[in-house]
């Protein structure tokens, strides 16, 4: 299976996509798994993230949705929370700047009371094929985006967490099997998932539990907006699976790591990478 080939400048918005990206929005069925939780996620106007905040709604979660300028996906992502019943707060702006990160915790406090769920998952990737072309400022701003505004956000919101309360990243199958035109994308992916390995130790007392997923090739606005046109036509078929995954197939891991359910896991790495394995 395969895209047709296309492209867009970044971020990348869903309604440009050929086809679109599956997100839930017709098969995710809730029930009660997050009833009166406040969620926090990154990235959640389009793609992972959106599929996300769709499950957690339908799961009884209120949700804030951090994304960059990408406001008419943003409005569809809050449209689908609202039609589940719960809250839903939008915050634009950029995870690079650390004072916007403690804004956004801000926000999720003032609008919720505090903080249940933290979802890591905005990201910022280039393709680039070898080192010479990589701008430094690029390199600055994707660990910036990827890695840094997880620390800031992280540190932010676990003043607000109460026992019980669930930190996850995402991370990728990239931080194992890098590919070397990612570079700097593949080592932020590395960096959270050790990042959460520390952090379930280290709140572990609290109450507090982090975990990571490991994504595979999943069809989002990202692969349009940052891989050349013939990368994106094949994008998936490297799996043995043979395809790209949709947003909708990641859901239901972040709900279950979200979830009293996973009250024992901690530390966990998810892999839904369509059958390649992580380590």
């Amino acid at each position: 299976m395969s895209q047709p080939a296309q492209q867009q400048t970044p971020p990348g918005v869903t309604s440009k996509m050929d086809p679109k990206p599956d997100h839930g929005e017709d098969s995710y069925r809730g029930c009660g798994r997050l009833d009166g939780k406040a969620a926090v996620i990154t990235g959640a106007d389009s793609g992972i993230g959106r599929a996300v905040a769709i499950a957690f709604a339908r799961e009884g979660a209120d949700v804030l949705v951090s994304y960059l300028d990408e406001h008419d996906d943003a409005a569809e992502t809050r449209r689908w929370v609202e039609e589940a019943g719960r809250t839903c707060v939008l915050v634009p702006g950029d995870l690079a700047d650390p004072a916007h990160c403690r804004a956004v915790i801000e926000r999720a406090v003032q609008e919720f009371g505090r903080v249940d769920v933290l979802v890591n998952n905005a990201a910022y990737q280039m393709t680039r094929e070898s080192i010479e072309d990589i701008p430094d400022q690029e390199w600055d701003h994707t660990l910036a985006v990827n890695i840094s505004a997880f620390f800031h956000l992280a540190k932010a919101a676990v003043p607000h967490m109460r026992p019980g309360s669930s930190i996850i990243g995402s991370t990728s199958v990239n931080s194992d099997s890098p590919p070397p035109a990612l570079l700097p994308y593949n080592v932020t992916k590395a960096g959270i998932a050790n990042m959460v390995g520390s952090l379930s130790q280290m709140l572990a007392s609290k109450g507090i539990r982090a975990n990571s997923v490991a994504p595979g090739p999943i069809w989002t606005p990202l692969i349009p907006s940052t891989m050349p046109e013939e990368q994106v036509k094949s994008f998936g078929s490297q799996v043995p699976l043979g395809r790209a995954g949709q947003p909708a197939e990641l859901a239901p891991v972040y709900v279950m790591l979200a979830s009293d359910e996973a009250s024992y896991v901690s530390g966990a790495r998810i892999a839904v990478t369509g059958g390649q394995p992580i380590l």
